[in-house]
């Protein structure tokens, strides 16, 4: 005796559960995108803010004096 076919709120059901699962999944991966993302850009500004640093220590590096155009022009 087969079993009885899924009737058409059951079938929606089911699908609309196969759904809500996969959306957990994507974010869930989401998620973990986004944390690594911001490690990479706290990473990053930290940097910046050291070669700022860094750049600010150097004299003559960040002063510059008027734009002159080259003879050529």
């Amino acid at each position: 005796m087969a079993a009885p076919a899924m009737d058409d709120t059951e079938r929606r059901l089911v699908e609309l559960e196969l759904r809500y699962t996969e959306q957990q999944a994507f974010i869930e991966e989401l998620s973990g995108v986004l944390y690594e993302q911001q490690r990479l850009l706290e990473t990053l500004e930290a940097e910046v803010k050291l070669l700022r640093r860094k750049l600010e220590g150097e004299p003559g590096v960040t002063e510059a004096g008027p734009v002159e155009r080259p003879p050529h022009y």
